[in-house]
Formats: structure tokens, C-alpha cells, sequence
């Protein structure tokens, strides 16, 4: 199966690599041009904060493949589409985040309280440097957010809160090199834990989320609410249960059973259920997949309906009750209607305006005497045809 790529959806595929490529190229200045200070200027919180924006480097490029092979279309082997590849991305990018934070937090706890000796004092260097980073990744996170709201993808939100957590660092960076100026050593070691301990908190969230989503976690059950208040307003629907709800990255699946009456034609229930699913993609923009189950009666009754007998074998009890029957051999249609556990039965007869009317009348009346012999029918209706 395939499904074609539509214009905005490579319109919004351009915006994800564009916004990630601008983001790698400034991680890569920023990232560099960081530890350079970093180094020069004797702060550990700015060389921490350079390798985490070089160490970005590598979520983007995750980033990058996650948003150009999870926008390809439905394939054979993926009929979903391909959007849990950025599921796994995101999972990765928040891994990444964690495992970078915890590196940090472990060397400036052993410079802060083992060795002490080894504490970095920086300069004016290290304090501009701090200062161009806080800039430019804030501004690149405003650019990255703006751009995750208009194409509705959790990765780009994910990376964007990574530049703004990067802008967050390097004003604790700031505040701790201005602590050490103050007389405060300690502060350049501190503000590495800080900004440490911030990446990390936002690395288990992102990963919390990605793990949720791959778990097939659904919607809330306020949400869940909502949709049912939607699908019960519709006309011909007098009921709905079962719903359930998975994520596919930024879109959302489910499915759903809606109780119609059990007197209609199948094509009517069919045309029921494309109204139900036509009103929730276009009424819930992130659902993109509906699959509407049309059901004739109320849950409760589903064990006693099962335990009735098919077609084959309802048709083989009724030819030996109508064993010797006249009109049994001009039977043109068998209707079976379950409900609630007992059956209805229809039998479509050719009207004979040759014959005498009485004499129909008391072959079809014996007819649907014998059904209704069979337990589990309760009653047996003629439908005369061409009368």
C-alpha cells in the first residue's frame, strides 16, 4: 500500500530540515567558539556548556533523519506511516541529554568536593562568550518553536526546548562566572551541577513521553470523553463504547464502535460510520485515522448473540421444519436479524396473482408457524413481493 505525498506535507518536511540545519550550524559555532573560551577564559560551566551544544550536533543530525524518513509515506510495510521513527528519535535525544547531564554533574562534584584544587577560575573571556550563546539560542529557540507549532511535530518541539535549555545553561554559566568574580570560587563548579541538572530534567521528560508513545499510551480520558460527546451528537448513532487511541509521533489513531439501529440496510450503517469518521478528522485536526466499527445493539447483549447459530446452519433447520411445505421451494431471500440474543426471521415471497389469495395466505402463515417453532427464533415475518 502507498499513499502519496501531499504538498504540504513536503512543505512541512522542508521546514523540519530547515529549522534543523540551522540549528546544527549554530550548534556547531556556538558549541566550539564555547570551549575555546571555555578554555581560555578557565571556566569548566562554559567548556560544559560548549560540549553540550557540540554534543547537539548530534541530536540534530538524529533529528534530521528522524524528520525525513518518519514524513515518508505509507508503505506494505508500514501502513501506519512512518511516524514512530520520530518517536525514536525523540526517545534518543532525550537519552542523549541524560546520559551528557549525568557527566557533568559527576566531574564538577569531584572538582567542588574532592578536589577542590582543581576548581577553574574564569576571566572576561568566558563571561562575553556566555553572553553571545545566551543570544543566539534563544533566539534560535523562539525560531525552532514557532516552526514545531506550524508543522505540529513533537521532535522539533523537542529540539527546540534542547536550544532553550542551552540558553538556560549559559545563564547559569553567567551567573556562576559572575559569582566567581565576587569572590565566589566555588560558584563556576556549581553552575555546571545546575545547568547539568537542568539538561538531565528535560532529557527524562522527552524520553518519558517517547516511551509513553511507543507503549501505544492513549488519549486522556477528558479527551476521550470529548470525542464520544462528538460521535453521540450525530445522527443515526445511539451509542458509542469502545473507543481506544494510540499516538503515531505528532498524530493520533483510533478506533471506535457505534451502535446504530438494527433495522437499517448495511449500506445505511456503512454511511453512518464514514459520517462518524469524517466528523472527527475534520472536527480533531491531529487525527488522521478513524476506524469506525458499526454495531446493531448494546454490548451487553454480545454473549447471547454469539451463542446463535450462522446462516448455514439457521437455513438447514428451517429446510427440515419446512419439510413438505408448498412455498418453501420459492423462497427468494432469507433475512436473519440478531438482537438481543434471539432471532427474526424474513422470508421474501413472489406474489402469485394467479392463485387463490386465502390459499397464500395459509401456505405462508404455515411457513412462518414451522420457523418459529426453532427456539431460538422468535418470530417469522413475510414480505410478498410483486403484490
Amino acid at each position: 500500500m502507498t499513499v502519496e505525498t501531499t504538498a504540504e506535507d513536503s512543505g512541512q518536511l522542508r521546514a523540519k530540515q530547515r529549522v534543523t540545519i540551522v540549528g546544527a550550524v549554530i550548534n556547531l559555532l556556538l558549541g566550539a567558539g564555547k570551549i575555546v573560551a571555555g578554555w581560555l577564559g578557565n571556566s569548566q560551566a562554559l567548556i560544559a556548556d560548549g560540549t553540550h551544544s557540540l554534543g547537539d550536533l548530534i541530536s540534530d543530525g538524529v533529528v534530521l533523519l528522524a524528520t525525513t524518513y518518519g514524513s515518508r509515506s505509507a508503505d506494505q510495510d508500514h501502513p501506519y506511516g512512518h511516524g514512530r521513527i520520530e518517536t525514536v528519535a525523540t526517545a534518543f535525544v532525550g537519552a542523549a541529554l541524560v546520559l551528557i547531564a549525568s557527566g557533568f554533574i559527576y566531574d564538577a562534584s569531584q572538582r567542588l568536593l574532592i578536589a577542590p584544587e582543581r576548581l577553574l577560575i574564569p576571566g572576561w573571556l568566558a563571561l562575553s562568550a556566555a553572553l553571545v550563546s545566551i543570544l543566539a539560542k534563544e533566539a534560535l529557540y523562539q525560531y525552532t518553536r514557532l516552526v514545531a507549532r506550524r508543522v505540529r511535530s513533537n521532535i522539533i518541539h523537542a529540539n527546540a526546548w534542547h536550544h532553550r535549555s542551552d540558553a538556560l545553561s549559559s545563564v547559569v554559566v553567567l551567573v556562576g562566572i559572575t559569582g566567581v568574580f565576587l569572590g565566589f570560587p566555588q560558584l563556576d563548579a556549581v553552575g555546571a551541577i545546575v545547568v547539568a541538572s537542568m539538561l538531565g530534567y528535560m532529557g527524562l521528560r522527552f524520553l518519558w513521553h517517547a516511551l509513553r508513545e511507543l507503549v501505544d499510551t492513549g488519549l486522556t480520558p477528558a479527551q476521550v470523553h470529548e470525542l464520544e460527546r462528538q460521535i453521540r451528537g450525530l445522527e443515526g448513532v445511539q451509542g458509542v463504547h469502545g473507543l481506544r487511541s494510540r499516538h503515531m509521533a505528532e498524530d493520533t489513531l483510533i478506533d471506535v464502535h457505534v451502535v446504530v439501529n438494527p433495522r437499517v440496510s448495511v449500506s445505511e450503517g456503512h454511511r453512518i460510520a464514514e459520517a462518524v469518521r469524517e466528523h472527527l478528522v475534520d472536527q480533531n485536526p491531529d487525527l488522521i485515522e478513524v476506524l469506525v466499527h458499526v454495531e446493531h445493539e448494546a454490548p451487553c447483549w454480545h454473549e447471547h448473540t454469539r451463542r446463535l447459530p450462522r446462516r448455514g446452519e439457521v437455513e438447514r433447520q428451517l429446510q427440515r421444519r419446512w419439510a413438505g411445505q408448498p412455498l418453501a421451494a420459492r423462497i427468494q431471500r432469507l433475512d436473519l436479524h440478531y438482537l438481543e440474543g434471539r432471532m427474526e426471521v424474513e422470508l421474501h415471497l413472489p406474489w402469485q396473482a394467479d392463485r387463490d389469495r386465502e390459499a397464500q395466505q395459509a401456505e405462508a402463515e404455515a411457513l412462518a408457524q414451522a420457523a418459529e417453532e426453532v427456539a431460538y427464533i422468535t418470530s417469522c415475518r413475510i414480505r410478498w413481493i410483486g403484490r
